[in-house]
């Protein structure tokens, strides 16, 4: 038989088995002659398991975290998170990004270290990077966009972001936040991205 032909175990078994040049697969109560049959193939495989050509049983398990991954944001927020990032990066000609997760405990130092994983791209990059445990905001700028945003304008955007944390307005604190920083760093002049 050739490869990729279908035939039946048996007339009345209604299961089709494929024969690739290994010996043919039969039913599962069938005697197995292929490769696999040394292996000690089980009579009854579990649901979602199957025998590959070569006779080894493949199964799919479901992956279980043990705390469930949640999202603070809806599917909608982080569309509009997306892109007020993607209008205040155009307008400006910097790379801004947002990090909301565990900063560690120098949550400045764990900032720091995200923003220089950008490594030649972070010159020109602006990140807000936001510990909702410690309840920090760090605001990490390379040094072509710090040239662009002073220290005083960051701690503004920074105080008015954590007014609407505190007020259980994630979503709102960073629009409002980047909308400060797009603002002090001005429309670039040089043509953007």
């Amino acid at each position: 038989m050739a490869a990729g032909e279908l035939t039946q175990t048996e007339p009345d078994a209604g299961q089709a088995a494929s024969d690739a040049g290994h010996g043919a697969h039969h039913a599962p109560d069938a005697h197995h002659d292929g490769p696999g049959a040394d292996l000690g193939v089980p009579e009854n495989l579990p649901v979602g398991a199957v025998v590959t050509s070569s006779g080894r049983v493949s199964a799919a398990e479901e992956f279980q975290f043990e705390e469930p991954v949640t999202s603070p944001f809806s599917a909608v927020q982080l569309a509009r998170l997306d892109e007020a990032l993607t209008v205040v990066s155009r307008h400006t000609a910097l790379r801004f990004s947002v990090y909301l997760g565990d900063l560690g405990e120098n949550s400045h130092a764990g900032a720091q270290r995200l923003h220089d994983q950008l490594g030649a791209a972070g010159a020109d990059s602006v990140l807000v990077a936001v510990d909702p445990e410690r309840r920090n905001v760090d605001i990490v700028t390379g040094p072509e966009a710090r040239v662009r945003m002073a220290d005083r304008g960051c701690k503004l955007a920074v105080m008015s972001m954590v007014a609407s944390f505190k007020e259980g307005d994630l979503l709102g604190g960073l629009l409002s936040g980047l909308r400060m920083l797009s603002d002090q760093a001005g429309i670039s002049h040089h043509g953007g991205h």
